[in-house]
């Protein structure tokens, strides 16, 4: 019977997707699961329509993380990067001074660019993420036009660590 019980363990631990076993720095056993919510090929790869008629689209991807006993964990610290960047032209945008005439009309009288971010490469995806008391965490990546038909290596650390099996990675095809 207790054979049984480790079969029925490990097959219910390998059929579960982008679940992943790992340790926090305390050294305690915990559970990470990711939803990109998003559409999974057959191959893995999960697959964004970006919006062509901006110059961004903003997509978050949610996660879960629970204790060995399926208690949520709280203030986990998740590390995220992309092997996607974009970099920024010499303008990043500008700010209107707005007034008010004697007779209590808003009127814009100055416009300031914002210059000087030339060259500046601006990652896709935020770089951390922390859970809540219920174990819950986010993510938001912002893809941009001009990266249709690339994909997207994600990796997420717990707690920044280098170690293969603290790390979650998955692949997001840029449609």
């Amino acid at each position: 019977m207790k054979h049984l019980w480790v079969i029925f363990i490990l097959i219910f631990i390998f059929s579960c997707d982008d679940i992943k076993n790992t340790k926090d720095d305390d050294k305690n056993y915990i559970r990470v699961t990711i939803d990109p919510r998003l559409p999974e090929d057959n191959n893995g790869y999960y697959h964004l329509t970006l919006d062509r008629q901006k110059w961004q689209t903003i997509h978050r991807i949610d996660g879960n993380v629970v204790d060995e006993n399926a208690n949520p964990v709280d203030v986990v610290r998740f590390e995220w990067s992309s092997n996607l960047y974009w970099v920024l032209g010499d303008t990043l945008g500008y700010i209107v001074k707005r007034g008010l005439t004697d007779q209590m009309v808003y009127v814009s009288y100055d416009t300031t660019y914002i210059t000087g971010f030339d060259g500046m490469e601006v990652p896709t995806i935020n770089p951390a993420s922390y859970s809540n008391s219920k174990g819950n965490f986010s993510q938001t990546s912002g893809f941009v036009k001009s990266m249709v038909g690339d994909t997207a290596n994600i990796v997420c650390s717990v707690g920044g660590s280098d170690l293969e099996e603290n790390q979650i990675k998955f692949s997001i095809v840029l449609d």
